[in-house]
């Protein structure tokens, strides 16, 4: 077998009505534990605090998915030092043992799928191929990010060059103790990710998930005890980021950082990261991706119907809660009333609802704060544009807020150029392709964009001057797959890094140089 046989997780076929019944199977298994209380988890043990928070359904806060300890000072100082420890242990392990750890724990997902897909649905209101695809993405990670470690093993055996009587190596090291601060929209995904890069690479972590997901995260950080983690290599420590998050970047011993989150938090912990502490003998290493402001461009010769159908796809899915979803439609002007239109039209077809039915397009947003956010964005939409389609919502339940549409916009308009993070499409139109190429990079970031054209030589300009980190041709701007699509932005979008790349694994470790003379 070769080392790097990757190959994507499917996604599960909800056509087939036995796949809906092991989703529905799944849900009742969470149902089961529902309202439990966990602790944090630090080399290896359960530890209780003074302070926990409830964890609610979106789509039905009066229902509480879990109780969760919160981590203070005291407990982060805790983790660090078993982290400390765990890593002058773990840092000599196999690769292949550690690789075997990631593959072990796919193995368990693989197993428990619908499981942790359901407790999606239920704790970020995932609808079920939403959630299902999450679930494939952080085994794919998990997968790729073994093989990726085998790789590296490769390298390090490699001998440079030899000279006379002299031998020189080249092997990669891990950096020591790092931070995992993940978020809630890919609450297993990118929370996989993160965390199965640094400690396969040899790494020792402490683990801070997105609030509103910790249920999520907790269950699998049991899932890599069970695949046989050692202790302390993973320290489970959820808690405020006002209460914590300066305290973990500008610890003097954490060696990297790796968030995914808003811009502005991401700065932040860029900004203190960058400072010297007492104590600290190394220059911090931080990986960011921090969100985006999305554009589909839509060229004169572009099926009007199909374009429709990839600017909603990619707008709504998850309620538009993706850093890659598209917040920006850019239309050339001979089609632009068509489309419209179009969309004016399609739109009211969708299904915003209870995400635990199979024919739910699209459920709720996250919690009170997104959703009044985003509600204070639609009001600023009206009157910079035309709402052609939504605008209302309704959070006697949970947080529900129809796919909104808004056009006639200037791409200079707040909801042109500011991250939403919601079911909110900003439209405008432009006279020609250089224009839509111009108005597709006139924002802060650069994660993702789509091109819906039926010229050549318009894909060519695009492909040379549209600055995204990840650039699709005729389909939608999401769902990138791990290892065939690596993903991560440009400028505010984050730090380049390519998650699910080939130099991602490398990011977490560094180079040494051996020389023997004999």
């Amino acid at each position: 077998m070769a080392i790097f046989d990757y190959q994507h997780q499917p996604f599960t076929d909800f056509t087939k009505p036995e796949n809906v019944k092991k989703y529905e199977a799944g849900l009742k298994t969470v149902s089961a534990y529902l309202n439990e209380t966990y602790p944090l988890i630090i080399n290896g043990e359960r530890v209780k605090t003074e302070h926990t928070v409830q964890s609610l359904n979106p789509s039905n806060h009066k229902e509480v998915i879990g109780t969760i300890h919160q981590a203070g000072i005291k407990e982060v100082d805790l983790a660090m030092e078993s982290a400390l420890k765990a890593f002058e242990t773990w840092k000599k392990v196999s690769p292949k043992v550690r690789a075997d750890v990631l593959f072990k724990a796919a193995g368990i997902l693989k197993r428990r799928r619908f499981e942790f897909s359901a407790l999606m649905t239920k704790e970020a209101g995932k609808p079920f191929p939403e959630a299902d695809a999450d679930t494939a993405e952080a085994i794919d990670f998990l997968e790729y990010y073994g093989r990726q470690m085998l790789e590296l093993q490769e390298v390090d055996k490699k001998i440079l060059s030899r000279k006379d009587l002299e031998r020189n190596e080249y092997k990669y090291i891990p950096l020591g103790v790092g931070a995992i601060i993940s978020p809630w929209n890919f609450p297993l995904a990118i929370l996989t990710g993160m965390s199965s890069a640094a400690i396969v690479s040899g790494n020792a972590i402490l683990l801070k998930p997105a609030e509103t997901t910790q249920v999520i995260a907790y269950k699998y950080v049991e899932v890599l005890e069970e695949a046989g983690l050692p202790k302390g290599v993973v320290n489970f420590v959820p808690g405020r980021g006002s209460i914590i998050g300066d305290h973990i970047v500008n610890h003097p011993k954490i060696r990297f950082i790796s968030f995914t989150g808003s811009k502005e938090v991401g700065c932040r912990i860029y900004e203190n990261a960058a400072k010297v502490q007492p104590g600290q003998i190394w220059l911090k290493r931080v990986i960011a991706e921090m969100g985006g402001k999305d554009a589909i461009i839509v060229d004169e010769d572009y099926d009007i119907n199909e374009a429709a159908d990839i600017l909603l796809g990619s707008a709504f899915g998850f309620s538009g809660q993706k850093c890659s979803a598209c917040s920006r439609a850019i239309i050339h002007e001979k089609i632009y009333d068509k489309l419209v239109e179009k969309l004016a039209e399609k739109v009211k077809r969708l299904n915003v609802g209870d995400p635990e039915k199979v024919d739910t397009f699209m459920g709720p947003v996250n919690d009170h704060k997104s959703f009044k956010s985003i509600n204070d964005y639609i009001e600023i939409g009206k009157k910079e544009g035309r709402l052609i389609a939504g605008g209302n919502s309704d959070d006697s339940k949970g947080y529900f807020i129809e796919p909104t549409i808004i056009v006639d916009l200037d791409p200079h308009a707040r909801i042109m150029q500011e991250e939403i993070f919601g079911p909110v499409l900003a439209v405008t139109k432009v006279k020609d392709f250089n224009e839509a190429i111009k108005v597709a990079n006139n924002t802060d970031f650069g994660l993702t964009g789509a091109v819906l054209s039926k010229n050549r030589m318009h894909l060519e300009q695009a492909r040379e001057e549209f600055h995204v980190g990840n650039l699709y041709f005729n389909r939608k701007c999401t769902g990138a797959i791990v290892g065939y699509q690596p993903f991560g932005g440009f400028n505010m979008s984050g730090t380049d890094s390519k998650a699910g790349g080939p130099e991602y694994l490398i990011l977490h470790l560094q180079g040494k140089t051996i020389t023997e003379q004999f």
